[in-house]
């Protein structure tokens, strides 16, 4: 009988999976492998690289070994067979959708989507003969209405950007079952430690390992992961397209990924104390944070999720220039429009991601003038706290 090997911790995973153990330098890090191209030895070697030869590279565009030990790192921590890395989350996103669909094809997407995702959909899928359905989250009636004998994907985002609905994965997976199209989900919001949904029978995940991932907001790069049977398409087309991550970014993600489960631990534990705080506030409206019972969505994420992650969305009084003077009171916390590092930051959507629309337009995309969305970063909750009340006048 065989002897059942214990899988290892998480962190023990985000620390040793994938790493270039025992290299020839003997370097504790995986190398920056900082090399555009990768010469042959002999002509033998040439031979082998035709035939497939694992561990051989050719062209940085094509792969280098300090991706190939974070992809490893990723696939480990998501429990899948592959991950594909990218120079960022949108071209993580767009390869992945050009290399499945082809013209003639119908692709449903859910209306908060990540912005630029939409835009890609809406006004570039059309281009190429590719059809776009945009659907309520978590409506799923309108989702199942919404399929079409040309469906090819359902994509789909959870939590969302900026108001963190939950997207009911088993119900979800029911609609879809036995009807051969793809669902894909950025899983960016959850990460692999808050959220698996590949366990649910999603196909493809993605994430802008910008994020969590790195976490701490000095690379860009994006991942998409699943069975190898998918990932090999999108891999191949990545050959093509070009948005290769290069060497240095490899590496800090790596970097990033051993600290990872310490990190989203008090991503967490911040994010669910900054959002019962801001609950009680009386100048704040209403509060969007899945690990309140008053989110719509509460006892979805309570039963698929570990961890609620970082992000506190609110609503202040109906008022740019209110919601405005409030950011010019933060202190410790940093305006600005990304999320997962860290450091704290505060948005405040309406003029910073939407300020190229008008107010109706926004306003029927639901970005209110006083909606700000904090990222918490892993500062003293305390103190995080402190500065919000300090800057609530």
């Amino acid at each position: 009988m065989k002897k059942q090997v214990k899988k290892a911790g998480f962190s023990t995973t985000a620390v040793h999976a994938g790493e270039i153990r025992y290299n020839e330098y003997g370097s504790i890090t995986t190398p920056i492998v900082q090399s555009s191209t990768f010469i042959f030895k002999n002509v033998d070697e040439i031979k082998k690289l035709a035939q497939g030869a694992v561990g051989r590279f050719e062209y940085g565009r094509y792969g280098h070994p300090t991706q190939v030990a974070a992809e490893r790192k990723l696939a480990a921590l998501e429990d899948t067979k592959d991950a594909v890395l990218f120079s960022s989350g949108m071209s993580a996103i767009t390869t992945t959708l050009f290399a499945i669909l082809k013209a003639g094809d119908h692709i449903i997407i859910t209306d908060d989507a990540y912005k630029r995702t939409l835009d890609f959909c809406l006004k570039c899928l059309n281009r190429f003969d590719i059809e776009c359905t945009v659907v309520k989250m978590c409506d799923y009636e309108a989702i199942e209405k919404a399929i079409k004998p040309n469906t090819k994907i359902f994509f789909s985002e959870s939590p969302t950007n900026p108001y963190l609905n939950i997207m009911d994965i088993k119900r979800l997976m029911g609609i879809f079952k036995g009807k051969g199209i793809y669902v894909i989900s950025d899983s960016t919001f959850a990460t692999p430690y808050n959220q698996k949904p590949l366990e649910y029978g999603i196909d493809l995940v993605i994430h802008s390992a910008t994020k969590y991932l790195g976490g701490h907001n000095d690379l860009l790069s994006g991942v998409v992961l699943g069975r190898k049977e998918l990932t090999g398409v999108i891999r191949e087309y990545l050959k093509i397209t070009g948005g290769c991550i290069d060497p240095h970014s490899a590496y800090l993600l790596i970097r990033g990924l051993k600290t990872f489960e310490l990190r989203m631990q008090r991503h967490n534990e911040n994010g669910q104390k900054v959002a019962e705080y801001l609950e009680s506030h009386p100048k704040v409206k209403r509060i969007y944070y899945p690990g309140l019972a008053s989110h719509p969505h509460y006892q979805i994420a309570k039963k698929q999720m570990k961890g609620f992650g970082g992000v506190v969305t609110f609503e202040m009084e109906d008022d740019v220039s209110k919601a405005l003077e409030f950011l010019s009171r933060l202190k410790i916390i940093n305006i600005g429009p990304s999320l997962g590092g860290v450091e704290s930051l505060a948005t405040h959507p309406a003029t910073i991601s939407y300020y190229a629309v008008t107010r109706e337009e926004r306003l029927a995309l639901g970005i209110k003038d006083g909606l700000i969305r904090l990222a918490v970063g892993i500062e003293n909750a305390e103190d995080i706290i402190e500065d919000l009340k300090q800057a609530l006048l």
